[in-house]
């Protein structure tokens, strides 16, 4: 019997829970003997590139997986079918499309279906390939959870639990030493990782990029919480956090790669010294180890959920959809309502309103 393929891709930065989710949909196939199923090593590079590169996954490879972070078919964010690097004589690089190519090389191969494990990016590219005829389905992972359509991202759960824990530790230093101490984690766009462990933490200071915020506010209420006693404190800084009236920090190395955001913490610890502030000031920039480790128990379901659903849209061939979780169920929606607005944090929602309720400030 000739099997039917399917190739699954993870693509983007790493997150806990993209192992999960492989073996969920591993484990769904298993259950179809005419079903294989494939990995494409660092994305779509094992497909594109020279050799290729294709995991053949089955139970006893995907065995066990669950607990562990990253991906075992690897990922990447500086290439892919439409914007793939080309080096010229002088070094330098160029970017061509080979979509059409590698939508080829699928049918070449028989590839029944493409799986794309990924971020808001990684949906629109999603989109675009079924726009161009391969059938794809899209299954949403982002720690900033700031991706459409769906309620909650996996991946995000296991930030906020790493980011709380950070805070947990800083307080009990910035309390013994008099400081003020500030955390900065992802969120270039969304603050939903700043703004869940800020209120998670205890935290007396959530910056976040839906809120611009204003210095001279925030000096006034630590003035006000020194004057009451209370000789240090904490904040969270969403790495796209902002002053009003200026823009988040950021470099980009190519007019393709995305912009690497740095520097929110550092500024807003120095705005502090120039508003006059004398406690002790340090900053913490947690970075990459929120995406790292093992995923929490709500990830590791959350994404046994998606693995599933994805593979039974394959069965419905309900191609140019995207998994999505609207409590309680798990559906699909198109491609394009999920990536037609990024999912950020209402600065009116009920969120933001019990951080202020206990005294969390914004500084807006």
């Amino acid at each position: 019997m000739k099997k039917k393929k399917i190739l699954i891709a993870t693509s983007g930065g790493d997150c806990p829970g993209l192992n999960a989710v492989i073996r969920s949909f591993v484990k769904r196939a298993s259950v179809c003997p005419e079903w294989e199923v494939w990995g494409s090593m660092r994305s779509f590079n094992g497909l594109l590139g020279q050799p290729q590169e294709l995991k053949l996954l089955d139970r006893q490879s995907v065995s066990g997986i669950h607990v562990k972070g990253g991906t075992i078919i690897g990922t990447t964010k500086r290439s892919g079918p439409f914007n793939w690097p080309v080096k010229q004589a002088d070094g330098s690089l160029a970017y061509v499309d080979r979509s059409d190519e590698m939508i080829a090389m699928c049918r070449e191969i028989g590839f029944n279906a493409v799986i794309n494990i990924g971020g808001d990016g990684s949906q629109a590219m999603s989109k675009r390939l079924f726009d161009k005829g391969l059938p794809v389905v899209g299954v949403p992972k982002t720690i900033d959870n700031d991706l459409g359509a769906t309620d909650v991202t996996f991946g995000f759960q296991s930030a906020v639990d790493v980011a709380t824990e950070a805070l947990d530790r800083l307080v009990s230093t910035a309390e013994s030493h008099n400081r003020i101490l500030i955390l900065e984690v992802m969120g270039k766009l969304s603050g939903w990782i700043a703004l869940h462990s800020g209120i998670a933490g205890g935290a007396e200071i959530c910056l976040i990029p839906e809120i611009p915020y204003d210095i001279t506010k925030i000096k006034t209420f630590l003035d006000n919480r020194f004057e009451n006693g209370k000789k240090f404190a904490v904040a969270i800084v969403a790495e796209g956090a902002m002053p009003k009236g200026g823009s988040f920090l950021g470099t980009q190395e190519s007019e393709l790669s995305s912009v690497k955001l740095e520097g929110a913490a550092q500024r807003f610890a120095e705005e502090l010294r120039m508003a006059g502030i004398e406690t002790g000031i340090r900053c913490t920039i947690l970075g990459h180890v929120q995406r790292g480790g093992s995923p929490v128990p709500y990830d590791r379901v959350l994404a046994s959920q998606y693995g599933v659903k994805a593979f039974e849209m394959v069965l419905e061939q309900k191609f140019g959809y995207m998994v999505s979780y609207q409590s309680p169920n798990v559906v699909a929606v198109p491609l394009g309502e999920a990536v037609s607005n990024p999912k950020l944090v209402d600065p009116n929602s009920n969120l933001v309103h019990v951080a202020k309720s206990i005294n969390i400030c914004f500084g807006d």
